[in-house]
């Protein structure tokens, strides 16, 4: 009868969904190019598995096997392969719904060569989610190597394109996520619904390797403000029927409002479902305290640090191993114990209660009822629990050219401005480009350079517009070198648009024309004269041996050009030192008659004083009187 009962409230645990919600399939677009019969956009539902190309695109042939077609066994054993031909398209397996798992399907396919998997549904109903399997004896440690996309379509559509490869028409199709995840601003808001439980088996592990893997890159985006991170943690309740048996007793907190399953699925032994629940909120209360002191990205540390400390296999599940992990982290414990309150009060977790109603769907956003499950930007992902994977989907999620760093490296970014400059405008000579690439491809968008913003369509011209730095584009004005020298019409300083340099004549900006001096008669004119016109300038030179003087455009004989030139030189030179001596020479004859001047006035002064002295002081020879 326990079994019984136990077994019941699991199934209550499981069926158990708010009425008002309902869960959303997340869907890709689905585009067939070819046969014309056929064009057209579909809808698809990615499967929760796998890595699907959010914020990218895939195009290949469609393929039908002839044998296998339900894809449950390895194709090796058909002999059968769908690896690409050089120059050809990658190719897409199509295979029927059944008799496996939908992993086990995409599995085969991935080692058959195929780039991606359509799974054809069986029945004519709306579009449902590819899950992974929940069976513990599912053989799930294949799942996390499954990288190919997979979506399932409708049987339908599915219907349509075998009747088309068996007339012998090739079918093409695009697989497009680029709008799978809403992506509106330059800041990235994602949810983990997830559970501190680690004896739930794969689900379990792969939630805490992803953590461990994911905890670098998850603090350094919100960190630097470019994403905002809330952990959520899914409970349930207990049938009210079942609120006094021993094993909603064991399995919630609350008396029967917020329960988790039993970690080992048996009551007898180890830890219970609401040792599980207080966990999760004691995960949920740290990040609260942690983000009220400025530090939520903590939060990855703590969950990181309470996985490797305190496992329920060390039977260190418990407070006591939790709150040392707090402690290392300098956060206020008093402040999380508040938060959690009183686990054994008949009345509402204002904590939990809240969890509870933002697993409701509300909006474009549907229930979460997968565990784990990532939400972006309001979107749920779908996909392997993977850093790289996960990633790629949080950098879609940005808007296009706001991406940070971490999402443009050349592992996540597609590097179109590689190829061809992505077929945008561009400077060679200086340099500049109106390729960017983003995370979604490129965009052609006029650069900013020095503090100036290029003006144009990005495509064929980007152009400055008024008065700019030499440095940006030459500044519109013209430029050229030739012979290894370099004329241009800019001026650092130039307010009023583009000026031919000396010598060039033109509008500066598309133009400059050399000027012939020589043949304009503008230089070297004099008899003696030999004028060349150089690009740019011209050479003079005089016949006889005469030189020739630029300032004066003449021809001059040596001599007279030195002598002269020296003797006038050195009259300067003695004028100088002669005038010097004699200035020297006043000086120290006026500074004597000064010197002698203050002398006598002074001496003026003192001596009368001195002969009055000498006459009232009576002078004594010895004794006596005078």
């Amino acid at each position: 009868m326990r079994g019984k009962v136990g077994l019941l409230v699991c199934v209550w645990f499981l069926l158990w969904r708010p009425s008002a919600g309902r869960f959303k399939v997340e869907k890709n677009s689905l585009k067939i190019t070819t046969p014309d019969s056929l064009k057209g956009v579909y809808g698809s539902a990615i499967g929760n598995f796998g890595v699907p190309q959010y914020g990218g695109s895939m195009v290949g042939t469609v393929i039908y096997p002839k044998t296998n077609q339900k894809a449950c066994k390895s194709f090796e054993d058909f002999d059968v392969s769908f690896k690409t031909k050089p120059g050809g398209l990658p190719f897409f397996l199509l295979a029927d719904r059944g008799d496996c798992f939908f992993t086990l399907k995409a599995w085969n396919a991935q080692n058959g060569g195929a780039a991606a998997i359509l799974v054809l549904d069986d029945q004519a109903e709306p579009l449902i989610t590819m899950d992974t399997p929940k069976e513990e004896n599912a053989g799930a440690d294949y799942i996390q190597k499954i990288t190919i996309p997979s979506a399932l379509i409708t049987k339908n559509l599915g219907d349509c394109i075998k009747k088309a490869l068996s007339s012998g028409e090739m079918v093409t199709v695009s697989l497009d996520w680029t709008e799978a995840l809403p992506h509106p601003d330059e800041r990235v808001e994602y949810e983990f619904w997830t559970n501190s439980n680690d004896e739930c088996g794969p689900k379990c592990e792969s939630q805490i390797e992803f953590v461990k893997k994911f905890k670098g890159a998850a603090q350094i985006l919100e960190q630097k403000g470019y994403t905002q991170f809330t952990p959520h943690y899914i409970t349930w309740y207990c049938p009210e029927a079942f609120i006094l048996s021993k094993q909603c007793k064991s399995q919630c907190i609350n008396h029967g409002r917020y329960c988790a399953p039993d970690p080992e699925q048996d009551f007898s032994k180890g830890y219970d479902g609401k040792d599980v629940v207080i966990q999760n909120l004691r995960q949920i209360c740290f990040h609260k305290v942690a983000n009220e002191s400025g530090k939520p990205w903590l939060w990855w540390d703590y969950v990181t640090d309470f996985a490797i400390r305190c496992p329920m296999k060390a039977k260190k599940y418990t407070k006591e191993c939790a709150d040392q992990v707090i402690q290392s982290l300098g956060v206020d414990q008093k402040k999380i114990d508040e938060c959690m309150g009183d686990p054994d009060a008949d009345a509402d977790n204002p904590v939990l209660k809240a969890e509870q109603d933002t697993q409701i769907g509300k909006g474009s956003r549907g229930d979460v009822t997968i565990l784990p499950t990532l939400v972006i930007n309001n979107g749920q992902y779908r996909g392997k629990l993977d850093k790289g994977a996960v990633l790629k989907a949080i950098c879609a999620g940005f808007q296009e050219t706001t991406e940070p760093a971490i999402c443009l490296t050349s592992d996540m970014e597609t590097n179109e401005c590689l190829e061809n400059n992505g077929g945008c405008w561009q400077d060679k000579s200086f340099n500049i480009t109106a390729c960017k690439d983003t995370f979604r491809g490129r965009v052609c968008e006029c650069p900013v350079v020095e503090g100036v913003k290029l003006t144009g369509d990005g495509y064929t011209h980007c152009e400055a517009l008024g008065a700019v730095p030499c440095g940006v584009n030459n500044g519109g004005c013209w430029k050229e070198t030739r012979n290894g020298k370099t004329y241009s019409a800019c001026l650092d300083d130039h307010t009023k648009g583009c000026t031919c340099p000396p010598g060039f004549t033109g509008d500066g900006v598309k133009s400059c024309e050399d000027v012939d001096e020589c043949k304009e008669k503008k230089a070297c004119q004099c008899p003696e004269c030999k004028c060349e016109n150089t690009w740019g300038s011209y050479d003079c030179s005089c016949s006889n041996g005469l030189l020739f003087l630029q300032e004066h455009d003449a021809c001059i004989r040596q001599e007279y050009r030195s002598s002269p030139g020296w003797s006038f030189f050195w009259i300067i030179i003695l004028g100088l030192g002669v005038a010097g001596l004699g200035g020297y020479s006043l000086y120290k004859y006026r500074i004597r008659r000064y010197m002698d001047s203050e002398i006598r006035a002074i001496m003026a002064q003192y001596m009368p004083l001195d002969n009055q002295a000498e006459l009232h002081v009576p002078i004594s020879h010895g004794k006596g009187n005078v």
